[in-house]
């Protein structure tokens, strides 16, 4: 094959150090902005992206050239630094180390977009922690509570 053709569709999930309540309405919608142009710079358009005051869920159409880690590794260090410019309260802004990543195919990518646009209303009645043990649950993944939110 003369190219390389490939579809990538990734939900990401992850928090800001501690849970904390950090995402504020009033930085929210920029925040979304930023990550969205963020990833489109690195070659991985964002499809959606929403969450609540302490997490965020992106689905992302990875770029063949840039590896998961990688991409991670740039998108919550430039947004890190990004949010602390907004204001007194947000300086001490940080996201947790790790992250949740979840492979979908083209035939679930609506059906995320609607989870990820209901995020609020999800939390409502459940946690985040409830919400990402649920999805490791979901999508098989194998962990160890015990590590789980350090």
């Amino acid at each position: 094959m003369a190219q390389t053709l490939v579809s990538l569709m990734v939900h990401v999930v992850f928090s800001t150090k501690n849970r904390h309540p950090m995402i504020t309405p009033e930085v929210e919608p920029d925040l979304c902005a930023y990550l969205g142009g963020t990833l489109r710079n690195l070659e991985s358009p964002c499809l959606a992206v929403g969450g609540t005051e302490n997490h965020v869920h992106l689905l992302i159409s990875q770029s063949k050239n840039l590896a998961l880690s990688r991409l991670m590794e740039e998108i919550k260090k430039s947004s890190s630094k990004w949010i602390k410019t907004k204001g007194p309260a947000l300086r001490s802004f940080g996201w947790q180390e790790g992250f949740g990543a979840f492979t979908i195919g083209e035939s679930q990518v609506e059906a995320l977009r609607r989870y990820i646009a209901g995020q609020k209303e999800r939390h409502k009645k459940l946690t985040f922690e409830q919400e990402l043990i649920a999805l490791l649950k979901k999508y098989r993944v194998q962990f160890d509570e015990r590590y789980l939110w350090s």
